[in-house]
């Protein structure tokens, strides 16, 4: 497969991952999709205070290959935006779980976070993924 897939964090069929830090939870785009994008070279960050919606558009994320949004887990707030990604957009590329988040949300419903895959799901979901 070649992807990494961490644990510790949730994974949406629209491959963003959320790892929930008490009510918030730390958002960004998993390695199989930046895989599949290829060179990151721009992101449109949220602003703070930005009420998202599970499953709607809450980022852009531009690539060589394509534009993406990058879609939120789970409803809420915004609360931290990584400013870093303005200026080095590729990080996302180099390490999408660390220094490649996207941004910080305040969960309005926890429980929603459990409707999202853990890492042998996604493993699977991605499996699947390839072989469309």
């Amino acid at each position: 497969m070649g992807y990494n897939i961490v644990d510790g964090v949730k994974y949406t069929k629209k491959h963003e991952w959320a790892r929930q830090e008490g009510n918030e939870a730390v958002v960004g785009l998993s390695d199989y999709a930046q895989d599949k994008l290829g060179e990151i070279v721009f992101v449109e960050l949220p602003d703070v205070g930005t009420e998202v919606e599970a499953g709607k558009g809450s980022a852009v994320i531009e690539s060589v290959k394509a534009v993406a949004d990058l879609y939120a887990p789970a409803d809420g707030t915004i609360t931290e935006v990584n400013e870093d990604l303005l200026d080095q957009p590729e990080v996302i590329n180099s390490d999408p779980y660390g220094e490649g988040w996207v941004y910080k949300m305040e969960l309005k419903d926890e429980s929603q976070m459990d409707e999202l895959m853990d890492k042998p799901a996604y493993e699977k979901f991605v499996v699947e993924e390839d072989e469309k």
